[in-house]
């Protein structure tokens, strides 16, 4: 499921967007060898830095991931001197691969940096290169489906009870064999969460429903009233309603406006909110629910014919993945929207995340593609918390060791310890040993240099999260040549995977592994308590939440990077 979390009204509890595990147990050298490198100029320490006061403008706010700790008092990634420090070197091409949700191809901002494979003739519906998959111009869509449609999925659990239905339905423990009674407990507890759930989410939709019609009814009779004046706190509080609907809508409307918002956007968000709880309702949590398009067995691996060469996916529906490639690459310095992380990169579209769980098989299958098809660097910012068939993607994690590209997995978004809680896809079957080095997973940080520094949604893990990442209010591509600002630890991966095709790009000979070692031992230190993620305001050191203790910063990299590659 993609990994972001949908931002709601002041009023509405947050709905946030949003992925996963890292160093444990390593047979590797390179951590220590990096060490050996890096104290005798890289600048991590941060205790004489303050947090920075007054109130950001949103041209600020919108740049603050790139900004630099030491000159902005902000916790960016110092881009700009990343950039000043390569800006006689030069670069080689990084291909990037994005598994995602489908990626808005012909966007402004990112056309001009979509991967093309040259062996591949567009439209003559033919394997010119003989890869197995026909017309792969830009990528591959392993979801099937029309042109801009999209592809709503159930959830992993939910696909678990139905399959067990036969098995367990109505009956009651003592019915259950000895060696079936692990399966019936998790059967047992996910029935009852998909109960609780679809519960929740059918009085959300209706509740959210009458929020937006009684913000409608009174915004509009305000307009009425007060004929083209402003429709401010001010006003709105003197506006004198007998009707109950109204008198209510006015009570809403105030909180709205007293956050800084209006009628309008409180509206929009409402019909996100709607629509994502909605989406709970139709086919997520929906037991009946029949998704899939393309007519595989999705629990065959072998089965591998199936899929079309559509990557955008629904630009109506399906933002994210065009969200994510807009942070790794979005043209840098072309006066249009933003800059993206890196330059001399190419965007591999590979659409396997649908609106519910992504399936094992896709996940496998996308992970192969990217490194058979160049990828240096693949970001995944998904994640889910069942995996029936997590051996195969454990295969391809391996596979794409041995080729030497490095995979940047987003944490997830449940504010949970994800060294106990279950999360998918990682990089170790017991949360304590590594089975590959080539996987970065990445919790979500905000711009705040304080106890407020961690993303309240991030999970987080002392031995399953390696770095954090910005991943509040970034600025970055959505479909129809658009902008927003939006958060999760989707958007932190992006960041992470953008400064690994920098690394990789000016220091090409560094194997996978020492670009993850070295964006982790390269990160800005905080050594100080920091709010604990899902906890009502418990502080906890925020090197405790993860492996290297540290937020990601591109010029440090590149100024270790270059220290390794004369190693």
């Amino acid at each position: 499921m993609k990994i972001l979390k949908p931002i709601s009204v002041a009023f509405i509890a947050a709905l946030t967007l949003a992925g996963c595990g890292t160093t444990k147990t390593v047979t590797t050298t390179t951590s220590t060898a990096v060490k050996a490198v890096k104290e005798s100029s890289i600048i991590t320490a941060t205790d004489s830095i303050s947090p920075k006061t007054g109130k950001m403008t949103e041209a600020q706010i919108q740049a603050w991931p790139h900004m630099d700790v030491f000159t902005d008092s902000v916790p960016g990634m110092s881009l700009d001197k990343a950039y000043a420090f390569v800006k006689d070197k030069k670069g080689t091409t990084v291909i990037v691969g994005v598994i995602d949700s489908g990626i808005d191809i012909e966007h402004e901002d990112l056309k001009d940096v979509v991967w093309v494979n040259s062996n591949e003739i567009a439209g003559n519906n033919k394997d010119d290169d003989n890869n197995g998959y026909i017309d792969d111009v830009h990528g591959w869509n392993f979801l099937g489906g029309e042109k801009g449609k999209s592809v709503p999925e159930q959830l992993e659990l939910t696909r678990i009870v139905k399959k067990w239905m036969p098995r367990f339905d109505s009956k009651n423990e003592a019915d259950i064999a000895e060696a079936d009674k692990a399966d019936f407990k998790l059967f047992t507890e996910l029935k009852s969460t998909i109960d609780k759930k679809l519960k929740t989410a059918k009085n959300t939709v209706e509740q959210y429903t009458s929020y937006k019609q009684a913000i409608t009814m009174v915004n509009d009779t305000l307009s009425k009233i007060l004929a083209g004046k402003e429709i401010n706190l001010e006003n709105i509080n003197a506006a004198k309603f007998d009707d109950p609907a109204l008198q209510q809508g006015k009570m809403i409307l105030m909180q709205i406006v007293s956050s800084g918002s209006n009628a309008d956007e409180a509206s929009k968000g409402l019909d996100g909110a709607i629509k994502h709880f909605k989406n709970q309702l139709d086919s997520q949590y929906n037991i009946n629910f029949k998704g899939r398009l393309t007519k595989d067995n999705p629990n065959d691996i072998t089965d591998t014919n199936y899929g079309n060469h559509l990557v955008i996916g629904s630009i109506d529906d399906e933002m994210h993945g065009t969200h994510v490639s807009g942070i790794i690459a979005a043209t840098r310095n072309n006066n249009i929207g933003m800059n993206g992380v890196a330059h001399n990169v190419k965007i591999m579209a590979i659409r396997a995340v649908p609106d519910g769980d992504e399936y094992d098989k896709d996940v496998a299958l996308a992970i192969r593609y990217a490194v058979d098809n160049g990828a240096k660097v693949i970001n995944m910012s998904f994640g889910k918390g069942h995996s029936p068939n997590a051996e195969w993607v454990f295969d391809a994690i391996k596979y794409a060791a041995e080729k030497d590209v490095l995979l940047v997995h987003a944490a997830g978004n449940s504010n949970e310890n994800i060294d106990t809680a279950e999360n998918f896809p990682n990089d170790s079957k017991d949360k304590l040993v590594e089975f590959a080095d080539n996987v970065l997973t990445v919790g979500a940080m905000t711009r705040h240099f304080d106890d407020k520094l961690v993303a309240s949604f991030s999970n987080f893990g002392k031995k399953n999260v390696d770095v954090f990442a910005p991943g509040l209010e970034i600025y970055s591509t959505v479909p129809k040549n658009e902008y927003v600002s939006i958060q999760g630890t989707s958007m932190a991966a992006p960041e992470v995977a953008g400064v690994a095709a920098l690394v990789r790009s000016y220091y090409p000979k560094l194997t996978a592994s020492q670009v993850k070692h070295i964006i982790m031992d390269s990160g800005i230190e905080f050594n100080n308590q920091v709010i604990k993620p899902g906890s009502k305001g418990e502080k906890v050191s925020f090197d405790t939440l993860s492996v290297s203790g540290r937020i990601l910063n591109a010029y440090n990299a590149l100024l270790l990077a270059e220290k390794m590659s004369k190693k």
